[in-house]
């Protein structure tokens, strides 16, 4: 009789890596088609935030591991691509508060999906508010809350529906 071969322990499944992976991918094409469109509204720092569509749905459909996976990865090629060392420090940052806010809230179970992604984008923005503080060394740029509370909103509002609209078509 033959044993089969144990994984090690700390070792990823296949699965989770190719899951991860097509997620990251998927990720880093929306990074990228957001980083062409020539949207400006005028007001610095705000994005839609389409590639947070494969966070939220990686969240709700395979859990916080599997989310913060996905993020940290395509923030970091979408770094080294398009936006260079501080943006990818910022976009870690706001990753790191929005993802942790949203799996608190998510796991309250008293939001919606489209609260938990506005949520995230309003915790996204003041993790970046947080990081240009402390680089520049100036408490005065939260002034600039505000409008990035709005933006937040807004764009956490979109990513939430169509993360929604797009769960509901994988069940």
């Amino acid at each position: 009789m033959t044993q089969s071969p144990r994984k090690p322990s700390g070792s990823l499944s296949a699965s989770f890596v190719a899951r991860v992976g097509l997620m990251a991918a998927l990720a880093l094409i929306f990074s990228y088609v957001e980083a062409i469109i020539p949207y400006n509204p005028g007001i610095p720092g705000i994005k839609l935030g389409i590639a947070n569509v494969v966070t939220v749905i990686a969240l709700y459909k395979f859990g916080a591991r599997d989310a913060v996976c996905v993020s940290i990865i395509r923030i970091v090629i979408a770094g080294l691509l398009f936006n260079g060392l501080f943006g990818m420090l910022y976009s870690l940052a706001g990753a790191a508060v929005s993802l942790a806010g949203m799996t608190l809230l998510k796991n309250t179970g008293l939001f919606s999906v489209a609260g938990v992604s506005m949520a995230a984008g309003v915790l996204h923005n003041l993790g970046q508010l947080l990081v240009a503080a402390a680089l520049i060394e100036d408490l005065r740029i939260f002034f600039y809350f505000p409008v990035l509370l709005f933006s937040g909103i807004a764009a956490g509002i979109l990513v939430g529906i169509i993360s929604t609209l797009v769960l509901k078509s994988l069940r």
